[in-house]
This record gives structure tokens, sequence and C-alpha cells, in this order.
């Protein structure tokens, strides 16, 4: 769904009413629910950007061990479809605070690249690996894609969270706009 069909599902009929509670409740939803999703996933971005240099030097039967602590976590695929969704309608809702709108269609992109990064590295190791519970020869590339991938992913989720953050810090909210 595009940002403009967000703001259109939004809108009361006839167009948007920007200046309406409803609308300013939709937009402060949307950004408190950015900031969440983001929140959560950015802590388990983190997590294995923190890791990575203790993984990188354990012997291949330990690594496989270690590897095992990640069973359930593709769960929080579901926090990432929030976080999209949350911060597209955020971009979508924003148009009338053009600074606001910049900084989240900035953490849209960062999350985007997030994506691209772990479908194009993060999932083809998982799937070689039959998620880490086979061991092929080839392991030392496909560990060094997975934590690598996942450095830059959570480089990514920073950079969103610092978008959406600064967006939030500094908002064009009804008090701000009086004269």
């Amino acid at each position: 769904m595009s940002a403009h069909s967000l703001e259109t599902a939004a809108a009361p009929r006839g167009g948007a009413d920007r200046t309406s509670p409803r609308f300013a409740t939709l937009r402060d939803v949307s950004l408190f629910v950015a900031l969440l999703a983001t929140s959560i996933a950015l802590g388990a971005a983190l997590a294995h950007l923190l890791e990575l240099p203790n993984k990188m030097d354990l012997p291949r039967g330990q690594y496989f061990v270690v590897q095992q602590i990640y069973r359930g976590w593709a769960m929080l695929g579901v926090v990432l479809v929030v976080q999209l969704a949350s911060v597209a309608a955020l971009v979508a809702t924003t148009r009338d605070e053009p600074a606001t709108r910049r900084l989240a269609a900035v953490g849209l992109v960062a999350l985007a690249a997030a994506q691209a990064v772990f479908w194009t590295f993060t999932q083809p190791a998982n799937a070689a690996t039959e998620n880490w519970t086979m061991k092929p020869e080839a392991w030392t590339m496909l560990r060094d894609r997975w934590e690598y991938s996942h450095a830059a992913g959570a480089l990514c989720q920073l950079v969103a969270m610092a978008a959406l953050s600064w967006a939030a810090a500094f908002r064009r909210t009804p008090e701000r706009m009086r004269p």
C-alpha cells in the first residue's frame, strides 16, 4: 500500500481534513506505534550487533549451538510489519509537516534498506543452513554473511530510530503552531 493510498484511506470522504482531531489522532498514533515498534526492532538488531565480536571466533560446533538461541525470533517479523506500516502511515499523514514527513521518509528508506539486506544476505544463509541446523562445508562464508548483514540491518534500524526520534522531538504540534 502506497503512502498516498494510506492517506486516502485515512481521509474522510471528500478529502482529508488535516485539522480534524481524528486526523491528528491518527498522526499521533502512527508516530507512537512507529517509535514503539522501532524500539523493539532496534533492541533485537543491536543484540545481534553487540554479540558479533564474541561469535566470530567460535569454532564450528559452538557457533551452531549458539545459533539455536534464535529459534522463535521469526515472530519479530510481526513487529517489522507493524513498524513498516506505521512509518508509512506517518509519512502519509504528515504532508502538512514537511520536516516530520522528511524524517519519517528517511526512517522508511532505512527500514526498506534493512529489509533488502535481510532478504539478500541473511535469509539465504538461513536457508542454506536450514536455520543453522545443517553444517555445510562453506559455513564460515555463510556465518560472515549472516553476522555482517545483521550488523548492517542494525545500523539501518538505528538510522530509522534516530530519524523518528528527531521527528517526534521537533514536530509541529498545535501548541507550536500558534502565533
